[in-house]
């Protein structure tokens, strides 16, 4: 069931779309370890299996397994994190069954436009880019309000973008977090309205330098956005789409 599962998050197949490829596609079937088309499980039971995962908190152990198995083969170097976050659009339509939007999900404005759904931050691991911390909340969630959960409590550097000014100020960075260094991109207005000269220059390569580190970030948001087809929610509720 754990295999049928990743097949669904990876494939982004609703439960009755699950049951009807584990019937037609063999291959799926070999790697679910189906003997033959009697032992596929039907959409409510593949259902019933997600709603365990989330009920008991098995998505998180399984997670936190994950990241001890990658420290130990010494692919989680742990020294520096990139703190990042992403918006994830949920249906704004009342025309359903309930008559009213997911209650979870919140809009938030980003730039000039206007999103509504959740919101997803992480922590990556600075040297591999692999995550090690995944945060679900409601889209209109500041940044900065998730910034010192997104650490792994072992890094000595956080890069986060200009998002996040001032979070080595914020009383829990401080409470929780007083040694880390927080390497913070600067406003790009703040660069441009320097005037021309040696200090603009180099706060230019500096920037560079910091987005070159941060870039590593985009790539698990690439996999679960342009991959996994997850930029939207698939599901009602925070718990079960984090």
């Amino acid at each position: 069931m754990l295999r049928i599962h990743f097949l669904q998050q990876w494939y982004a197949l609703s439960d009755p779309a699950m049951e009807e490829a584990l019937i037609d596609t063999a291959v799926m079937r070999r790697f679910a370890r189906l003997n033959g088309l009697d032992n596929i499980p039907d959409e409510t039971t593949i259902l019933n299996f997600r709603r365990l995962l989330e009920d008991h908190g098995l998505s998180q152990s399984i997670f936190e397994r994950v990241n001890a198995h990658l420290a130990r083969k010494g692919q989680s170097l742990r020294a520096g994190t990139i703190v990042d976050a992403t918006i994830i659009a949920a249906p704004s339509s009342t025309k359903n069954h309930d008559g009213e939007r997911d209650p979870e999900m919140h809009q938030t404005k980003k730039g000039n436009q206007w999103h509504f759904g959740m919101k997803a931050h992480i922590g990556v691991d600075a040297a591999s880019g692999l995550i090690h911390t995944v945060i679900g909340t409601a889209a209109n969630v500041s940044d900065l309000d998730c910034a010192a959960q997104a650490l792994h409590g072992e890094e000595k550097a956080a890069y986060v973008d200009a998002g996040y000014t001032g979070v080595e100020k914020r009383a829990e960075v401080i409470a929780k977090r007083p040694e880390v260094q927080w390497v913070v991109a600067q406003k790009r207005g703040k660069v441009k309205a320097l005037p021309e000269g040696v200090i603009k220059q180099l706060t230019r390569q500096l920037e560079k330098l910091k987005a070159q580190v941060r870039a590593r970030v985009e790539h698990p948001f690439h996999l679960v956005k342009n991959l996994f087809k997850f930029r939207k929610v698939r599901y009602r509720g925070l718990a079960e789409n984090t």
